[in-house]
């Protein structure tokens, strides 16, 4: 509870109170609200009710708390009143400039008034009057402000709260009709269902940085940016990691979608890629575990940061599909692993798209060093790099070794996990 202390002494001029001309403020008050909507632009903009009501009830309050500091004395319940105000207009969506706008109008009117009759033998009392006022219109603004900032991180909660729960259940195909009504957004008749993967920020990795620290700045960077673009038309679940977005196909074409994920790299100062369907509502939940399987495969190969449709990924995907043809292709490259130089360069030389001159400068060699490294990978593995067949061949063999290597990191970091809990 706020309390508003006394302050002494009692302020006098011209052998009166210096509060006399704020006596009937029920009167002063309706004229304030009056002059507000004349000159304060945005209150010009307020519905009717909200000025006749709670802006007229507070610029009285205020008159009178006003008046009492003046007089050095205290009026418990006043600042309660205009806490419960400001709350009030956070949750209506009355804009905080506004506010702070006729708070300061009302002073410098409350000012004009009071000096009304002053003489020039009450300077002192002029610069009494004003240090106190602006004592007051201090506190006004601080318990505003409080208040507002407040409430208005409430509202923010509850409908994030909302909108996750109806992200939630669009994605476990449940009835999503009392929560959307509840959000106050209407279920698109069709969506892009994005799959998004987050790679670990460089400084993550960093021992003399709080890596949690780090990837919670980098997903509000992320979370900022897509609230910037898609203005609220968007039902997002992201983690440090990355989640799923639900975007009305009606609201974003597909070149928005590739504008979308660029930003989002920008916003995370990492490669974000992602993978998208579009869905019925009914659709979502399958098309949703589509495109995260898919997403998963990139993220492990490393591809560019950009959106990818499913049929980008068609020969990926079946490749890490279980079964004996998968098993010998994964061996192929199995006898690299005692020249890592050799493993290196073929994995620089596909994702070059098997240009020899950006190999080189990429692994700071001569362009002959590679090639003398291409002819040894094709006398080691049986696949010529030359041919279609063999490229063929190595580039598969390579796309199941990064998914394999992919999951055996989730292993492993799940059995520390595990280890951590339990210890």
């Amino acid at each position: 509870m706020v309390v508003v202390k006394s302050i002494a002494p009692f302020l006098t001029a011209t052998g009166r109170p210096v509060s006399t001309p704020l006596r009937d403020v029920r009167t002063i008050s309706r004229q304030m609200v009056g002059h507000f909507i004349e000159n304060v632009v945005p209150c010009a903009t307020l519905p009717g009710e909200v000025l006749d009501g709670d802006v007229t009830t507070v610029t009285r309050v205020c008159l009178e708390l006003t008046r009492s500091m003046l007089d050095g004395r205290d009026l418990p319940g006043r600042v309660e009143r205009i806490q419960d105000a400001a709350a009030g207009w956070a949750r209506e969506g009355i804009p905080i400039d506004t506010i702070h706008n006729a708070v300061q109008e009302g002073f410098r009117l409350g000012f004009d008034l009071v000096i009304t009759d002053v003489t020039s033998h009450d300077h002192d009392t002029t610069i009494k009057v004003a240090r106190r006022l602006s004592e007051a219109q201090n506190m006004i603004t601080s318990v505003v402000s409080a208040a507002y900032v407040r409430e208005l991180r409430s509202v923010v909660s509850e409908h994030h709260t909302a909108v996750h729960s109806l992200t939630s259940a669009l994605l476990g195909g449940q009835s999503t009709s009392t929560m959307a009504r509840e959000c106050g957004i209407k279920i698109a008749d069709r969506y892009h269902v994005l799959a998004v993967a987050l790679p670990a920020h460089p400084d993550e990795f960093d021992p003399a940085l709080d890596s949690t620290v780090v990837a919670r700045r980098k997903l509000r960077r992320v979370q900022a940016e897509l609230a910037n673009r898609c203005a609220g038309k968007v039902l997002s679940l992201l983690s440090v990691d990355g989640g799923t977005l639900l975007l009305p196909t009606s609201e974003f074409s597909e070149s928005a979608l590739d504008g979308l994920i660029a930003g989002l790299s920008v916003a995370a100062r990492v490669p974000v890629r992602a993978v998208v369907m579009s869905a019925l509502p009914g659709e979502i939940p399958r098309a949703a575990e589509r495109v995260h399987d898919l997403v998963e495969i990139v993220h492990r190969l490393g591809g560019p940061s950009r959106v990818y449709r499913p049929h980008e990924l068609a020969f990926e995907y079946q490749l890490t599909r279980q079964g004996a043809a998968r098993d010998h292709l994964s061996s192929v490259v199995d006898v690299l692993e005692a020249h890592p130089e050799l493993l290196r360069t073929l994995e620089v030389y596909m994702s070059t798209n098997l240009q020899r001159s950006v190999t080189a400068r990429e692994l700071f060699v001569h362009t002959n060093t590679v090639d003398y490294r291409l002819k040894r990978i094709g006398q080691l593995t049986g696949f010529d790099v030359s041919s279609v067949s063999g490229i063929c061949h190595l580039r598969a063999a390579l796309i199941i070794r990064k998914h394999q290597e992919g999951s055996q990191a989730d292993v492993l970091r799940a059995e520390e996990e595990s280890s951590s809990c339990v210890g």
